[in-house]
């Protein structure tokens, strides 16, 4: 848009009518942020914020409480400070009785608790091997179903998949124009 005396005489028309930079902005055709960048360069008076504020003098505000100060726990010492232990073995079948208690007086008796065996490793090399060289990152399976999992072979040096899997995803473009004649 070119700003000309008349199209300027008409913004500070409707800037000290009181009207809004949008529907200033629809009357001249122009964006209201146009409006904003020209009322600011033509120095017109400042507007309200259009974010209603909170007029009530500081005296009829409702009262708020002060926070407390301070932790909400005391602070931990030297002598509560555990140290690191080795990670407990892997957890068997059935873990030992323990006893349920009940919302009567009299005691109930324990019950075995079944937990499910650790899921096997999708190859038998072990996790520390597997993850000093890069693997495939192809996914298999449908993700958030409990088969989706990671092809996990070997990957081609400076890829992120597998030979195989690289050769499906890095296709030149004349071999896609030959699939599809």
């Amino acid at each position: 848009m070119v700003w000309n005396d008349e199209t300027i005489r008409l913004l500070r028309d409707l800037w000290t009518q009181g009207l809004s930079t949008a529907e200033i902005g629809r009357r001249l055709g122009v964006s209201k942020n146009a409006i904003v960048g020209k009322a600011h360069r033509l120095e017109l008076d400042a507007r309200p914020s259009p974010i209603r504020r909170d007029t009530k003098p500081a005296s009829e505000r409702s009262v708020t409480l002060p926070r407390v100060a301070g932790p909400t726990l005391p602070p931990l010492t030297s002598t509560d400070v555990q140290p690191v232990a080795a990670p407990p073995p892997p957890p068997t079948n059935v873990q030992p009785l323990r006893p349920v208690q009940a919302a009567g007086p009299r005691p109930v008796a324990a019950q075995p608790v079944i937990v499910p065996a650790p899921r096997q490793a999708m190859h038998s090399a072990p996790i520390q091997a597997r993850r000093s060289a890069p693997s495939c990152c192809w996914p298999i399976g449908e993700p958030g179903t409990k088969s989706f999992r990671f092809c996990d072979d070997m990957s081609v040096p400076g890829k992120p998949y597998c030979d195989e899997h690289a050769k499906v995803a890095y296709v030149k473009i004349r071999d896609r124009k030959e699939d599809a004649a």
